[in-house]
């Protein structure tokens, strides 16, 4: 018989209809798992950054120490040769195009709390005497256990005829060879850590610093 306009076809059940509720069920319900456990994941990655922030940091060491091209190694062991090629290069700066400069800059830190602390990578900005000296990143996971002390060598370079032309070239020879040991004058280390995590593919930066200060430098 067909149909009249007033009349509405109503699909019987059937078994398939049952089988499609029941799929899509299972994918909703797994995709509120896969969900909840990026949640808890993000949750978790935040935390091992929180806990990196209420760590201890002290100062360390200074090693692998170059200076346009010249092996200084340990800042502890430079020969009084070595000081007056440094005094030098930086004294000489003017007539150079580049000055590479390169070092690790290594400090204990110190995990006092009940959980993990941990980042999957850093960015990081140092000042020296509050003159903005080099801002880096570091892509090397780093975890600390609960109680657990762990050194972390932060890689820094930079040109220093950069700094000179920013600054001046008399200012950046008197902070750094402060920070060498080269003068007798004390140098603050301003050191900032943006703790970096993983969330899928990219890496999320905290917006909030780690802020430590080192203070050293002289002989």
């Amino acid at each position: 018989m067909p149909l009249s306009r007033n009349m509405v076809m109503v699909r019987p059940w059937s078994p398939s209809s049952k089988t499609t509720i029941t799929n899509m069920k299972k994918t909703i319900f797994m995709l509120s798992v896969m969900i909840l456990l990026t949640g808890c994941d993000i949750m978790n990655k935040i935390g091992g950054a929180y806990q990196l922030s209420q760590s201890e940091y002290r100062y360390r060491s200074i090693d692998n120490i170059q200076l346009s091209g010249l092996n200084l190694g340990d800042a502890s062991g430079i020969s009084l040769s070595n000081l007056a090629t440094i005094a030098t290069i930086l004294s000489g700066g003017s007539g150079m195009q580049t000055i590479p400069f390169s070092m690790t800059l290594n400090m204990d830190v110190t995990n006092p709390n009940t959980s993990a602390a941990f980042l999957d990578a850093l960015d990081y900005a140092i000042q020296i005497n509050e003159m903005e000296f080099v801002e880096g990143k570091m892509d090397i996971p780093v975890r600390i256990e609960p109680g657990e002390t762990r050194v972390i060598g932060v890689p820094i370079s930079v040109d220093l005829k950069s700094l000179m032309n920013r600054y001046s070239q008399e200012r950046v020879t008197s902070e750094m060879s402060g920070f060498l040991g080269i003068t007798p004058n004390e140098t603050s280390v301003s050191v900032k850590l943006w703790p970096k995590f993983y969330v899928g593919k990219t890496l999320v930066k905290v917006p909030a610093p780690i802020s430590v200060i080192f203070n050293f430098g002289g002989k």
